[in-house]
């Protein structure tokens, strides 16, 4: 963050200073939420969660080393003392990213939002100093959080917007106005909330409308193959370049395949040359992902064999998204339990089923381990319906069904897909789903594990992951 003094604070934010001795003591280190992570230099900013209230641990956060505190009342250490902390936080990530003038790239997408921004940053990160979001913060809190993570050396500031309903996107570009926007889908996650792909695809649009005009180096990066994001074009004044496997992309994919571990490779083309890129991530949907980093990369003027070297070395930055561990006994594990929606529940099923063909030549199964995707709506019971057929479509050797009524659909839809019977079975929790997978699984399986971030199916990961580490120091001894 750059230095900014108490009295500046509470300029910026409106704010009013409370048991402050000296308004010019300055904030040199980071903003955080959590108490615990205060240190010297800091603003601690409060807010009152469901499950705790920030304000009560102000003083400990002071004693850490923070400043000051962002609050919304007197807590007894010195505080600015705001209205609302949200409005105050974006109201110093506006001035920080104005001061700095740091080049902001922003993407948003129905899915693969935090895979893309991980692989952006990793690209920018080869040309200069980048800063980006930790794990998935794209909402009025992460983003600007994030934002005032930049300082003067900063170069690239790369962004993550979510959306949960119609001007939510324009609000936060109003923060940390971009000058290069990139819409990566229009698919169905949040469809309960939005009501239709239409007002999903209006509210993602928003940020191509907000940004810069070609003219001042505005740029809009579209995917070619989504014809919502396509029709973007007309909806910006913004340079638009297009990525995508479709022949007009300016940035696009040639020769995909996927490996037996199920990593894609690809030829890739620029408009400044092409390069062959062999990916370290898994499942064919980063292709896409990886030609939206592509763009974004060539705009800022890196050469493309060292863009498709770049994606070449590229790993998972966030915790959670198709994390691939192989156990002592043999079993694979998949971890992609942060989140799920229809789309990216179909991209995991793909990539599994691609990993499995070399699984089953060796006498392993696949294992789809999944549960609810949240906020569907009126169409919660045809996509957890249809997924649980495209799991029998895809060969999958056994659906594990985790959780209520929204499990039971998945478990139904498998079941009435084909000759389907106990190769699906529906439990009630994760305790009863790893009681059920350490009975039965054997050496050379490979197991999903996905769900909506509320269901919790990380424990299920995690607990299968504890056990082959326990075999691992059983077979060392």
């Amino acid at each position: 963050m750059i230095p900014l003094s108490l009295a500046e604070i509470a300029a910026l934010t409106g704010g009013r200073q409370h048991d402050i001795t000296d308004p010019e003591a300055r904030i040199t280190g980071p903003v955080v939420i959590d108490s615990r992570e205060a240190g010297p230099g800091a603003l601690f900013a409060a807010f009152a969660g469901e499950r705790a209230d920030g304000h009560e641990f102000a003083a400990s956060a002071v004693a850490s080393g923070a400043v000051a505190v962002l609050a919304t009342r007197p807590v007894g250490v010195p505080a600015i003392v705001v209205d609302d902390v949200t409005r105050a936080l974006g109201a110093l990530a506006r001035h920080a990213v104005h001061m700095l003038g740091t080049r902001v790239v922003a993407l948003t997408g129905s899915s693969g939002k935090t895979s893309t921004k991980d692989l952006i940053a990793q690209l920018l990160g080869r040309l200069g100093p980048t800063v980006w979001p930790e794990g998935s913060q794209n909402n009025e809190i992460g983003l600007p959080l994030t934002a005032l993570r930049a300082d003067e050396s900063t170069r690239h500031l790369v962004l993550e917007m979510g959306a949960r309903g119609i001007g939510h996107i324009r609000y936060l570009t109003e923060l940390t106005p971009p000058g290069i926007g990139v819409v990566l889908n229009v698919g169905t996650a949040h469809i309960g909330e939005f009501g239709g792909r239409e007002q999903i695809a209006q509210a993602k649009g928003e940020l191509v409308e907000t940004l810069p005009t070609a003219d001042e180096g505005g740029v809009a990066v579209l995917n070619a193959d989504d014809p919502y994001v396509r029709a973007m074009a007309a909806r910006t004044e913004a340079r638009v370049l297009l990525f995508g496997e479709s022949p007009e992309s300016d940035v696009r994919a040639e020769n995909v395949r996927l490996s037996e571990r199920g990593t894609p490779a690809f030829t890739l083309h620029t408009p400044t040359g092409c390069g062959d890129v062999t990916m370290r991530l898994y499942g064919e949907h980063h292709v896409s992902n990886a030609l939206a980093a592509a763009a974004v990369a060539h705009q800022l003027g890196m050469p493309a064999g060292d863009i498709a070297d770049a994606l070449s070395s590229a790993s998972t930055l966030s915790r959670w998204r198709m994390e691939v561990t192989e156990r002592a006994d043999g079993v694979t594990v998949i971890n992609d339990a942060y989140n799920a929606n229809p789309d990216s529940m179909r991209a995991a099923l793909r990539a599994l089923s691609a990993m499995g063909e070399a699984a089953k030549a060796r006498g392993g199964r696949t294992w789809a381990v999944l549960g609810e995707m949240a906020e569907l709506g009126d169409d919660a019971l045809a996509e957890h319906d249809a997924i649980g057929r495209l799991a029998v479509r895809l060969n999958v050797s056994k659906l594990v069904a985790v959780g209520g009524r929204e499990a039971a659909w998945l478990d139904m839809g498998a079941k009435n897909e084909g000759s389907w019977g106990e190769e699906s079975v529906h439990v009630s929790g994760t305790e009863a789903a790893v009681d059920l997978l350490r009975g039965q699984l054997r050496a050379g399986d490979v197991v999903l594990v996905k769900a909506s971030r509320s269901v919790g199916l990380e424990k299920v990961a995690a607990a299968l992951l504890e056990d082959g580490s326990r075999e691992g120091e059983g077979s060392a001894r």
